[in-house]
């Protein structure tokens, strides 16, 4: 069977391409592929605490590979860090790198781009569909999300910390993507078909920072 990463942001997006890979059978998922801030230890513009990353891992069943990277974090830093762990895997036999974006076509680009600098493919199992029907496909399947980053420029601060839910999916403005692919809001995942037990969290202290809103959760 083919052997692929999971590109692991924490978020409901990749948290549902692990399971839709999962459901179709044809990848072997050997484990997931998260970026850090090295100066805060948090999941990359998430901002969720790797404790709590580490959880998702051992619920999902699967081995965690994090890529340090700096902060500020220049692209070449990106990419050098992201390069090396990438390299690392593809000498373990690891060929392709799932994602869940799901329409930047300039993300998409720059993805395969850099993958088949390394030999390697890139997987999109949820790439095009409509996001509303997305969303509330993954409500249906028990996937449940709390919001934890949040650009105030596009949607309210209020936002931060609240549930993925029916409720959040009706009160979001016009403009809004229901998954937020517009970098609008991001999410956690507490659980879901792609986890053997839920994950209890409380939401801490909501801060701004750098521009976008935090929703600490423990």
């Amino acid at each position: 069977m083919i052997r692929a990463l999971l590109s692991w942001s924490s978020g409901k997006d990749s948290a549902y391409a692990l399971h839709e890979v999962r459901r179709g059978g044809e990848l072997e998922i050997a484990g997931l592929l998260t970026t850090l801030t090295r100066a805060y230890g948090r999941v990359s513009m998430h901002g969720v605490r790797e404790d709590l990353l580490d959880e998702q891992a051992r619920v999902a069943e699967l081995p965690l590979i994090k890529v340090a990277i700096p902060t500020p974090c220049s692209n070449e830093d990106y990419e050098a860090e992201m390069t090396q762990a990438l390299g690392a895997a593809r000498d373990r036999g690891i060929t392709h790198v799932v994602y869940g974006d799901l329409f930047l076509t300039d993300i998409r680009a720059y993805r395969e781009a850099q993958l088949a600098k390394l030999g390697m493919t890139a997987v999109l199992p949820l790439w095009g569909r409509d996001t509303r029907s997305l969303a509330e496909e993954m409500l249906a399947a028990g996937v449940a999300a709390r919001l934890t980053c949040v650009d105030p420029r596009r949607l309210a601060a209020t936002f931060a910390g609240r549930r993925f839910d029916a409720d959040l999916l009706a009160e979001l403005p016009p403009g809004v993507d229901p998954c937020g692919e517009n970098g609008e809001f991001h999410t956690f995942v507490t659980d879901g078909p792609m986890f053997t037990r839920p994950i209890t969290v409380a939401v801490g202290e909501i801060v701004e920072r750098d521009g976008f809103v935090f929703a600490d959760l423990k």
